[in-house]
């Protein structure tokens, strides 16, 4: 199973900083402990550097993420908060038929809410649903 972890990066800021990424470990825990060879596609693994990229360069990161999103067996979006290129990464999981499953307060948001399989409002919820199969067990159906 591959699992394609997006999430905010920038989000609304200015600058060229990016939120705290230690959501991704935790995610990848998750999976990597109840998922027998999962293979975590992980952007920052991939690109560690891309908030630096010039323009040419992340434009292309940003279609190579969006487009690897879609290839994905499942999509594990985080968003405290918008993010757009995460919505960017949902849309193409979706259009790809690639199960989203959101760890986001955002359940109201219609991107949120029409593009996930299912919306946790936090970690803990989501793993629980990981340890009894949820992931596996949506991807068989």
């Amino acid at each position: 199973m591959r699992v394609f972890i997006a999430g905010i990066m920038q989000g609304s800021r200015t600058d060229r900083n990016i939120e705290t990424q230690d959501y991704r470990r935790e995610i990848a825990r998750i999976v990597r402990q109840h998922i027998p060879g999962v293979e975590v596609w992980d952007p920052v693994e991939l690109h560690p550097r891309s908030v630096g990229y010039g323009p040419e360069k992340a434009k292309r990161t940003l279609l190579e993420l969006a487009s690897l999103a879609g290839q994905a067996d499942a999509v594990i979006a985080y968003l405290p908060s918008a993010s757009m290129g995460t919505a960017v990464e949902m849309w193409t999981a979706h259009q790809n038929g690639t199960p989203v499953y959101t760890i986001s307060p955002l359940a109201g948001n219609w991107v949120v809410e029409s593009l996930s399989e299912r919306v946790f409002a936090s970690l803990a919820p989501f793993e629980a649903f990981v340890a009894n199969g949820g992931l596996t067990r949506d991807k068989a159906a």
